[in-house]
């Protein structure tokens, strides 16, 4: 049976005039669509406009709700009560609802965005609280998780169906989380780098830490940001390389 991963991309995050990312090229590419809900960034014309094009070209489509911080770009760091942080979610994942249904597909999965991932990555009632208020608006919704953190502990909790996603762009510290974007090597640009890093982590059903520790993990689905100068090119060739190595680019499917 030949070996399959989702390949995910985050988009959506023009703003008015201003154009952020190429999010048609990448739609060539992945499988599944992180669309911004407006918080940390996009509107309500951008989202119309990507959620066409994804139900155009056959990507599934994805809540990706932020902080409501759109000078930092969903980066800075807040600290909102639970019960408002639900709201934001609730809020988000509802406007992304209704744009898919008028572009004619529908919101398949939800990603935090940013800083509001990172800590639900480290704060397990934080991320309960972010994915239960998604869980009361859509049950079968699916959550995608970063692998191995405190974010994949609260959706085994909960028992939902979920994707765990590892970064193409992106270091890793030895508990799963990201190195931090301040630090040299954090982000990475080089494509064939990611591309190598990919099919070695995919195949040893591990992500492999700046320490070169192996962390063992479920991986279902690769992520690249949309808004990384190289995005279409270490797309690119990140699906080319997992295809020379007998595993193929597939939306995951529904536990």
């Amino acid at each position: 049976m030949t070996q399959t991963v989702d390949l995910n991309a985050d988009m959506g995050e023009s703003f008015g005039a201003w154009t952020l990312g190429n999010d048609s090229a990448l739609l060539d590419i992945v499988t599944s669509a992180n669309i911004a809900c407006g918080f940390h960034a996009g509107d309500p014309d951008v989202m119309a406009q990507t959620m066409k094009l994804a139900v155009e070209m056959g990507v599934g489509i994805g809540a990706h709700p932020g902080f409501p911080d759109l000078r930092g770009f969903g980066r800075y760091r807040m600290h909102l009560p639970l019960p408002q942080l639900a709201n934001a979610v609730r809020y988000q994942l509802g406007a992304a609802q209704a744009m898919a249904k008028v572009a004619g597909g529908h919101v398949r999965h939800l990603k935090l965005h940013g800083a509001l991932a990172n800590m639900c990555s480290e704060n397990y009632e934080m991320a309960e609280a972010c994915y239960r208020a998604a869980l009361e608006v859509d049950s079968e919704i699916i959550i995608m998780v970063l692998a191995g953190t405190q974010q994949q502990k609260a959706v085994e909790a909960l028992g939902c169906a979920y994707a765990a996603e590892i970064f193409a762009d992106r270091a890793y510290n030895d508990d799963a989380t990201l190195v931090d974007r301040a630090l040299p090597g954090a982000v990475i640009h080089d494509a064939d780098l990611a591309a190598m890093r990919m099919v070695e982590m995919v195949q040893a059903g591990a992500m492999i830490a700046e320490s070169g520790k192996r962390i063992p993990t479920r991986i279902d689905t690769i992520c690249m940001h949309g808004d990384t100068p190289e995005a279409v090119e270490i797309a690119r060739a990140v699906k080319a390389a997992l295809e020379a190595a007998g595993i193929a680019a597939k939306a995951f499917p529904h536990e």
